[in-house]
């Protein structure tokens, strides 16, 4: 006979009850029923359970090893139930969006407007650095939408089997040190940043080969890059010692000053990403509404890009 939760239910009350008889009154079984059930348990479980006598059953060492384990089974088996019943509930009257973003403010600007315009929705997010890892995972069923985007027209990762949606297309901007000569001027043409050292945030699309071949049109091939995180690429920008690549809606930060690049030879196209069999289009819809929006408010955080918009006689989109 295999053990089961409702074997351990039974010891629990014998014990308790301190008497077969009050066990079976409180199991609602003859005592006979309730005698046979308890052999074939210890059976089960290799010995005796409870010892008796005139004064009713007291537990023997295996008996109390084993309610011992009951204290702890039973009541995380309860919780559980307890715990799947609230999941149930909630799945039927809520819903999961689990959001996954490269690096930039996007991410979190979508989950403060869903916020407001899914509230009952549980949002939880996902960081990486790799376009690639978020389709994968939109592929998979791990996450249910994807911020990241492409360089120029490139095309999208998991593009035969995703559905890609394009949030807006930004020139990519430069961050120099307030204090850089070149930080005064509207924009810098790149030609004339050819004897820095260049700091970007890392990726796996084709940004920096596309960034390589932009140096070539304007005659230099860059000196250094040093590829890591946000923060440590903003140090490198304010000490002086590299001219950062920045998406146009990069924040405002002290020490450093943002400016467009001449001609545009660089763009950035923000996508959100989904699998079509997975996502409702209503919720796809209201997810990439308030990408839209979201995006459309950080760029107005953006004074240089707020210029920028301005001298090419567009807005935002969103």
């Amino acid at each position: 006979m295999d053990l089961e939760l409702r074997h351990l239910r039974t010891i629990r009350t014998i014990a308790d009850a301190g008497s077969l008889t009050r066990a079976a009154t409180l199991l609602g079984l003859a005592q006979p029923a309730l005698s046979a059930q308890l052999r074939r348990i210890e059976r089960a479980l290799g010995g005796a359970l409870f010892e008796r006598g005139r004064h009713g059953v007291r537990a023997t060492a295996l008996g109390e090893l084993v309610l011992e384990r009951t204290r702890v089974v039973l009541p995380a088996v309860s919780e559980l139930q307890r715990e799947a019943a609230r999941f149930a509930r909630t799945r039927r009257t809520s819903q999961r969006l689990r959001l996954g973003g490269t690096h930039g403010p996007l991410l979190g600007a979508l989950v403060d407007r869903l916020a407001d315009a899914a509230p009952d929705a549980a949002v939880t997010t996902c960081a990486s650095w790799s376009e690639r890892e978020l389709a994968e995972q939109l592929a998979e069923g791990r996450l249910d939408f994807a911020l990241t985007g492409t360089c120029g027209s490139a095309a999208p990762p998991g593009a035969a089997h995703l559905v890609w949606q394009e949030i807006a297309v930004d020139p990519v901007f430069v961050m120099l040190t307030d204090g850089h000569p070149l930080a005064r001027g509207p924009e810098i043409d790149l030609a004339a940043l050819a004897g820095e050292e260049w700091a970007c945030v890392p990726g796996d699309g084709c940004f920096a080969d596309c960034f390589t071949a932009a140096c070539a049109r304007a005659g230099f091939s860059p000196r250094r890059m040093y590829e890591t995180d946000t923060a440590s690429c903003v140090h490198l920008v304010q000490v002086g010692r590299a001219v950062g690549l920045c998406r146009a809606t990069f924040p405002s930060t002290p020490g450093v000053t943002t400016r467009p690049l001449t001609g545009t030879p660089l763009v950035w196209r923000h996508l959100l990403g989904w699998h079509p069999t997975a996502q409702q289009p209503d919720t796809a819809a209201t997810v990439l509404a308030q990408a839209r929006s979201a995006h459309a408010g950080t760029a107005a955080l953006s004074d240089s890009y707020a210029h920028w918009l301005a001298a090419h006689g567009e807005t935002p989109a969103g």
